[in-house]
């Protein structure tokens, strides 16, 4: 299977760091989102949506959304519990992720650390911090509570929130405020087959 992404980018290292833990073997395509490759015609014809990560398998398919990815790789993995409910929370923190978390912490990394803090973007910046610290402190209740997000084994939860949260603080974000984030992110980098970002 092949995977376009790009290394710098928390969406497609949650894939990267996934496809490590469960030791599988793939094909990294390279694409640089800043130079355009995702808007030319022959990625368009593999993903209509123009973004990064995208799945290839063996059969010619194409899985796109981040977290969709996580889902179909963890099937039938100890990632993925088996639990309705269990199954269920997962899914929470995933929509979590995506519409209280990532919005926030990775545009304002993207702003900080990608494009090196323009000015015409400073106000925005700004204004994503409070969104991002309400995210954390969500997270640090959860993990005062439980080794990791849903109960106390990992899952694909962990793996899509980690993947902004232990770099939040290029995006202007003190994770020295959230000692329980930071015990969980020192659990999640000593897992077997553990790869870090970049």
């Amino acid at each position: 299977m092949r995977v376009y992404g790009d290394v710098q980018s928390g969406n497609c290292y949650k894939v990267k760091l996934l496809l490590s833990l469960l030791s599988v073997d793939y094909q990294w395509v390279a694409v640089d989102i800043l130079a355009g490759e995702t808007k030319t015609e022959q990625f368009l014809a593999k993903n209509a949506n123009g973004k990064i990560p995208l799945l290839e398998l063996d059969d010619g398919r194409y899985l796109a959304e981040s977290n969709a990815i996580l889902g179909y790789l963890a099937t039938a993995t100890p990632l993925l519990p088996r639990d309705p409910f269990q199954l269920a929370k997962v899914y929470e923190w995933l929509f979590f992720e995506q519409y209280s978390h990532e919005p926030f912490i990775a545009v304002a990394r993207f702003i900080a650390h990608y494009l090196g803090m323009p000015e015409s973007r400073q106000g925005e910046y700004e204004s994503l911090q409070a969104g991002g610290n309400k995210a954390l402190a969500i997270m640090e209740q959860q993990l005062k509570q439980t080794d990791f997000l849903v109960g106390n084994s990992l899952t694909i939860a962990d793996i899509a929130l980690y993947a902004y949260t232990h770099v939040a603080d290029q995006g202007g974000f003190d994770l020295n405020r959230y000692p329980a984030i930071q015990a969980w992110c020192q659990r999640i980098s000593s897992q077997p087959n553990y790869v870090a970002l970049g």
